[in-house]
Order: C-alpha cells, then structure tokens, then sequence
C-alpha cells in the first residue's frame, strides 16, 4: 500500500484549527491587556487633572466677582450722576447744610471726641441760607445766584477795595482749572462795576508762594479764587492775605471731578479747607462771632 505524502491529503481541520484557537486566544489576552491598562488609574495626572480643573473655576468665580463689581461701580456712578446729590444738598437750609458739614469735619478730626468738635464746628448761624436760588449752581449761573441769594456780597464786590490783599469773597475750589474759570466768571462787569477790586487767582501751579505774596500786597482785590492748599497757606503763614474786609467764604462743593468726588470728597482737600483755610485761628473766631458766612455752592 503506497503512502501518499502530498500536503492536500492532510485533513485541513487538524492543525489549522489549533492556529487560529491560539490567534484568537493571543488577540483576546491582548484585548484584555489593553482594556486593563486603559483601567489603571495614574494618582499623579488625576492629580493635576483635578488641580487644573479647581484653578479654572476658580479663575472663572475671580473673573466673575470683578465683573459683578464692575457693573456695580458702573450703576453706582450712573445714579450718582442722576441723582446730582451735591447740587441737591446745596440747596438745603442751614440746619441741614451743617449737619452736612460737621460730618465733613468729624473725617478730618477724627481723632477729636464730641466735645471736642463742637468746639471747632461752624455755628448754623454763619452758615449763608441761599435756598432763595432754585436754579441750577454752576458758573453759568454764579453771577446770577450771587446777585440773588447773597445781595450783600454782591453789593460789596461793586465796591473799592479799602486795603491791599483784603478780599470780600474766598472762593475756595479744588482743581487748579476750576480756579482759572471761576476766575474769568467772578471778574464780570456786572459783579464788580467800575470800582469793584481785582479777582486773585490762587493756586500753588505755575505759581511760587513769594510771588502770590507780593502780588496781594501791592493790589487792592475784591474775591480771591484759590485752591483750599494755597489760600490756607496765605492765611496762616503769611500776612499777605488778611481778612477785616472778609464776609464770605464760598466752597465749591458741587463740582465734581472726573470720579465724580466734589471739594470735601477728597481727603487731602477736605482737610486743607478744615485745618488751614476755616481752621485758621483769625477765621475761626472771624466766623464764631458771625462776621463770616460759609456759603455751600
């Protein structure tokens, strides 16, 4: 009986199908492999995962906190500007306007007790009622509300001068331009006539201490303008500035600047027109005694 040796005889299921069992098997461990490494868990990236994570939201709470502040900043100088509240309070009768102003002063006399700053308070009765003027109080309209609401000052600016740097009105304001433009407003035809005093412009920009000096001591002036640093300067550490003829001193309170903060708003200002300019010790008694009214425009 021959042998037959040819390949084809081979019954084709006996080894083929042990292959392809173990192929399947290989590719199922492999699978399995796979899925397990996919299920091994790295502590360190999950780590950084969860920290990146945290910091993004704590960024976004950040960014969110700062635009909530922002919209509120926003509306509340909307409904400042809205609301005009310096303007507002101008308008009020002395017994308001000193409550108004004592609070003012509490913030630059902090330290003070009770007693205290009643003692360097400005009575109500040297406070200027001008609630007369229902206009607006701008410089459109100084000449107008002066003309009005303070008859006296507005008769006495007409008049000459008796002696040199020894001006009826301080207008006292807080930005240097402010001082210019009241200025050109307060040397008006109409306020002063044909005899009224010069209009000084004070403020320490541009101009030294000594040369404001010799200027009021060589010119009889009506109104000195001036900020609350440089006038309180000429009153308490000079002479050149003097006040027997002062009967007015007007605080530029509803102008605002650019952060909508008027004259007394601001700590640096506030405490000038307190400490040097309504707290020099002439003044203070000048205005104890009723001699100086302290108009709010």
């Amino acid at each position: 009986m021959a042998i037959r040796q040819n390949g084809d005889d081979l019954e084709d299921d006996f080894v083929l199908d042990d292959l392809v069992a173990l192929s399947e098997d290989e590719n199922d461990i492999q699978e399995l492999l796979s899925v397990d490494e996919d299920a091994v868990e790295d502590p360190v990236a999950d780590a950084e995962k969860k920290a990146k994570a945290e910091g993004d939201q704590a960024k976004k709470r950040k960014q969110r906190g700062k635009e909530k502040e922002r919209k509120a900043k926003k509306r509340k100088l909307t409904e400042s500007s809205n609301t005009t509240p310096h303007e507002s309070l101008t308008a009020q009768p002395p017994p308001a306007l000193q409550v108004y102003i004592n609070a003012m002063q509490a913030k630059t006399f902090s330290t003070m007790s009770t007693l205290e700053l009643e003692d360097v308070s400005i009575p109500e009765n040297s406070i200027a009622d001008t609630t007369i003027w229902t206009g607006p109080r701008t410089l459109d309209t100084l000449v107008e509300f002066i003309t009005e609401a303070l008859p006296t000052l507005r008769t006495r600016l007409s008049q000459k001068s008796k002696s040199n740097g020894a001006p009826t009105l301080l207008f006292v304001t807080g930005a240097a331009l402010r001082v210019a433009d009241v200025t050109r407003v307060l040397k008006d035809k109409e306020l002063r006539g044909e005899k009224g005093g010069d209009v000084a412009k004070l403020f320490a920009k541009h101009f030294k201490l000594a040369e404001h000096v010799t200027y009021l001591k060589r010119t009889k002036v009506g109104a000195a303008v001036g900020t609350p640093g440089r006038i309180g300067k000429l009153l308490c550490e000079t002479d050149a500035l003097s006040i027997p003829a002062l009967t007015h001193i007007m605080l530029d309170v509803t102008y605002q600047d650019s952060k909508k903060r008027n004259l007394l708003d601001i700590q640096e200002t506030r405490d000038e027109v307190f400490k040097t300019v309504l707290g020099g010790e002439k003044v203070k008694e000048a205005i104890k005694a009723g001699k100086i009214q302290v108009v709010l425009f």
